[in-house]
């Protein structure tokens, strides 16, 4: 009788026996491990056990900042028309610093790279063995071709210049990078160390790797501003993105903002509020949120489990996302003028450009009043950015503002004092 039980149960052992024998990881020198440099290994690598954030990645923006139009040319979003595309460029006239006829147009064929696919395409072509972007930029929501450095563009790398913020894992030694996207190591450091340690490693594996969440908030939010900005490099000379700078690191040791007071009267106004595009970072440095601890994870997700409500990747759409902390209690002063509660409409005005002027939001959350475009005419202002405004008097917008925006002085009858009257 035992010995039926024992052959009876021996299948079951043996399963058993088999299932650990699976769920055993192969031990792992951690020292040793930790001891070796750490190095990029590319957000593939991330899925094989964060498959939904790197879903969700894929989802965004940032997966496809840099994309490879050898392996696929569907990434081009346009035909590469070379009548159409000189038309366009003879177009601007005196803004171009080279003939139209005379300006670089690549063939499909020679694209190695595009940028974006939103707002505007670039295109990166490779010269005597160097990446740069060719001097033709589409504008995707007009359907429009421009100039973009025609006159120099073979004089300014890719990757110095750009690379850094359009590419993970750049190597500017090596002129290579490791993914042409903005992948999880990005954001997350290098993550040669993390992917190599057992999960029975839990606190080290977790100390291999950077969590933006686990950050304090002013640490983190230099992880955006290391590209939502415009500057030059402190650390390597002509580079324009911060080289060296890895996420939780001091942003300000690796990379210098542009300003109008330094002369930068291209990217900036003259009160300066951005009028170039990635430069948020810029324009919340000057805002109340900075001062308050808002910063941009509170209004934007990177990435999350769905899809996006809106192409910002802003956790509500339009104004709904301001209601999240900001409550309308009154429509009357300023917020009478438009108490349908637009808060987007004058606190972040489109006086940006990315492809064409004013496709962008301010992010300083001021609302710029006539007034300071009768200051400065170079200057725009919220008023007129909205279709309704846009060609009246800027005098009488101003007046108007100011007359709604001031609480008039109380008329009526002083009361008049009570005599005391004792009781009977």
């Amino acid at each position: 009788m035992r010995i039926k039980a024992f052959i009876a149960l021996t299948p079951v052992f043996a399963g058993v026996l088999l299932m650990a024998a699976c769920g055993t990881e192969s031990p792992v020198d951690v020292k040793a491990v930790m001891a070796q440099p750490k190095t990029f290994v590319g957000s593939d690598t991330c899925k094989t056990c964060h498959l939904e954030h790197y879903d969700s990645w894929k989802m965004t923006l940032h997966s496809r900042m840099t994309q490879d139009a050898r392996k696929n040319r569907d990434v081009i979003i346009t035909d590469f028309n070379e009548e159409k595309i000189r038309d366009d460029l003879a177009k601007l006239g005196d803004k171009l610093k080279v003939p139209a006829d005379q300006i670089y147009i690549p063939k499909t064929e020679e694209i190695r790279y595009t940028i974006g696919s939103q707002w505007k395409q670039r295109y990166i072509v490779e010269k005597d063995g160097t990446l740069y972007i060719s001097p033709v930029q589409y504008n995707h929501e007009t359907d429009r071709w421009v100039n973009y450095h025609e006159a120099d563009w073979d004089q300014r790398p890719w990757l110095l210049k750009c690379g850094g913020c359009h590419a993970t894992g750049v190597d500017l030694e090596n002129q290579k990078f490791v993914e042409p996207a903005v992948g999880c190591e990005a954001c997350h450091g290098k993550g040669s160390w993390h992917t190599a340690l057992p999960k029975t490693a839990v606190f080290e594996k977790r100390q291999t790797i950077v969590n933006p969440a686990k950050l304090t908030m002013g640490v983190a939010v230099e992880i955006c501003g290391s590209c939502h900005n415009r500057g030059k490099a402190l650390q390597h000379e002509g580079a324009g993105w911060p080289v060296g700078y890895e996420p939780g690191k001091a942003l300000e040791r690796f990379y210098r903002s542009t300003s109008f007071a330094a002369g930068d009267a291209k990217h900036l106004y003259g009160n300066e509020f951005s009028k170039a595009h990635h430069q948020q970072y810029i324009d919340w440095k000057q805002s109340k949120h900075f001062y308050e601890g808002v910063t941009c994870t509170s209004c934007h997700f990177v990435h999350q489990i769905g899809v996006p409500p809106t192409r910002s990747q802003t956790y509500a759409a339009g104004s709904k996302q301001c209601f999240d902390c900001h409550v309308q209690v009154n429509t009357n002063m300023a917020h009478s003028i438009h108490s349908f509660a637009n808060c987007v409409g004058c606190h972040m005005p489109r006086i940006v450009k990315s492809a064409e002027s004013g496709d962008l939001h301010s992010h300083v959350f001021k609302p710029l009043l006539p007034a300071e475009t009768l200051r400065d005419p170079a200057m725009p202002n919220s008023c007129q950015t909205c279709h309704k405004h846009k060609n009246e008097d800027l005098n009488q917008l101003q007046a108007q503002w100011e007359a709604l925006s001031k609480i008039p002085k109380p008329l009526g009858k002083p009361i008049e004092p009570i005599s005391y009257q004792p009781a009977k």
